[in-house]
């Protein structure tokens, strides 16, 4: 199964109820797919880049969560018709890479480990910005 994330933006002048009932609705279609709710995040409410339906605010929801790729159209189609959505959209989540186990160069057994991008690859991806050159505020940073 893959990992998908999946962003619904909610009418902001839905009652409390109304929107636990879509989050339970949504989160249930995901199950009863084959899939399995990894972490159910509400952000609140948030301003809009643009109106939609002639809102300025929506009421933001995460859920993340792994299900097999042919259950995200069916789910898809459930959100569109979905009346209390504004807008929603599933993203394809990467997991990390991990380093292969086994022995290093030394003839050491290895641990599993997170793999690190080599100098090349850093110069490939761009320059690096150091926490010093950054011109948000500290406690952004952390």
């Amino acid at each position: 199964m893959r990992r998908y994330e999946l962003m619904l933006v909610l009418r902001p002048d839905l009652a409390d109820d109304r929107t636990s009932a879509v989050i339970d609705r949504t989160t249930r279609a995901i199950v009863t797919s084959g899939g399995q709710i990894v972490k159910v995040a509400p952000w609140g409410r948030r301003r809009l880049a643009y109106s939609i339906d002639r809102h300025r605010e929506g009421s933001y929801h995460i859920i993340l969560f792994e299900a097999p790729a042919e259950a995200i159209a069916e789910l898809e189609h459930g959100l569109l018709i979905t009346e209390e959505l504004l807008r929603h959209l599933v993203t394809r989540v990467e997991r990390p890479v991990k380093a292969a186990r086994g022995r290093d160069e030394a003839g050491e057994g290895g641990e599993e480990a997170f793999a690190a991008p080599s100098d090349e690859e850093e110069d490939e991806v761009g320059e690096r910005i150091d926490e010093s050159e950054s011109e948000a505020a500290p406690a952004a940073i952390d």
